[in-house]
């Protein structure tokens, strides 16, 4: 039997972690702990920074090493007592196998836990940052597993092979993943014909429902800032904000960080000396 703990997890994020910069648990992790909860964060890689830079140290863990750990936080009695699992960048194929097995252990043991899972797999402008194999793991393996998706706008036409440029057609893919397990959708940073100039939009996709919400967009566009939204909303939903609230919180406290960034020239979001910007509004 797992040990009684006297402090309880709520949410068990499993994403990499670098020394410099913020990305994956680096990104993620903060903002739920500013918002007073407890978390298991679990690495998939430990690296020097993120591969945007001319040089990067570190590795890719090795799945046997990701899956002790996930082992560990289970006899820890973590799942039990955690509301949320979310997983963004991989690292290798391998290690998105463990996730998924992990999901389907943490079910059985708590059917009422809810998995979050960031597709990290690239972005517009970019095209395709992992592997092919980690393409293939996320699409066939942990979508269909989630019970809520956050993809970017590009991510959302890898995994449908398509093209959502409008939101005819990104309402269309949508549909097409939620039939896996009928989640719940945040389709972030998306530009249509008919978005507002100088914006971007997330849309919420709940059942047969959708609310676009248009947030303005700033002249930087930061690593990261995708896994301190997730983080964000998971925050929120956790102390029982509804997923479009939620969206719209995250959103407005993303354009906070990544403004002061954009004033102060950095290259990096600085979460810490915006630490007052990720507390609850």
């Amino acid at each position: 039997m797992p040990q009684s703990l006297s402090m309880q997890t709520s949410v068990i994020s499993i994403q990499s972690q670098v020394v410099y910069g913020h990305v994956g648990n680096s990104a993620a992790v903060l903002p739920m702990q500013a918002r007073g909860l407890n978390v298991a964060a679990v690495p998939t890689t430990l690296l020097s920074n993120h591969p945007g830079y001319a040089t990067m140290r570190g590795r890719v863990l090795e799945p046997e090493l990701v899956s002790d750990l996930l082992r560990g936080v289970e006899e820890r009695g973590l799942i039990e007592t955690s509301r949320y699992i979310v997983s963004g960048y991989l690292g290798s194929r391998a290690n998105g196998e463990v996730v998924a097995d992990f999901v389907k252990r943490a079910r059985k043991i708590n059917p009422e836990i809810t998995y979050i899972c960031d597709p990290v797999m690239g972005d517009t402008g970019l095209g395709v940052f992992v592997a092919d194999p980690v393409v293939e793991c996320i699409i066939n393996q942990l979508v269909p597993l989630a019970d809520l998706l956050t993809p970017n706008q590009f991510e959302v036409g890898l995994i449908t092979k398509s093209e959502p440029t409008s939101f005819a057609v990104m309402e269309e893919k949508v549909r097409q993943i939620q039939v896996f397990n009928n989640a719940r959708v945040v389709a972030t940073g998306c530009v249509f014909p008919d978005t507002p100039y100088g914006s971007l939009e997330n849309v919420v996709f709940e059942g047969a429902l959708q609310t676009r919400l248009t947030s303005p967009r700033v002249p930087v566009v930061p690593v990261g800032t995708g896994d301190l939204f997730t983080g964000l909303l998971t925050a929120d939903l956790v102390h029982g904000c509804s997923l479009t609230d939620a969206a719209r919180n995250a959103a407005a406290t993303v354009l906070r960080v990544v403004g002061r960034m954009a004033a102060h020239g950095e290259q990096e979001m600085q979460l810490g000396s915006a630490i007052d910007a990720l507390l609850s509004d």
